[in-house]
């Protein structure tokens, strides 16, 4: 049986960085963002507690393709992925 995943785009309250990653669990992985659960991690550095974006799969294995292909973007063609779902940039979670 195949476990499904998520995509995510976390930012902080003035947009300055993005952070683009994947897990099985959205729910609980924006909460340890959110919460700084690893104190040394990027998200924790950069402040990055808003889930701005997010892309369900049935497969892990596309959740992780589809990651890789977003990271490779330009900034621009990101805030536009984002803006077209969630044009005020509101906190998803």
């Amino acid at each position: 049986m195949q476990k499904g995943g998520y995509i995510y785009i976390m930012t902080n309250n003035h947009r300055t960085t993005l952070y683009i990653g994947v897990t099985s669990d959205l729910e609980r992985r924006v909460q340890e963002h959110r919460t700084h659960y690893y104190k040394h991690s990027f998200t924790a550095k950069y402040n990055l507690e808003k889930c701005v974006y997010y892309e369900y799969f049935l497969d892990i294995e596309q959740a992780i393709k589809r990651e890789k292909q977003l990271k490779k973007w330009s900034r621009s063609k990101k805030e536009t992925l984002i803006s077209r779902l969630n044009p005020e940039w509101n906190n998803l979670a």
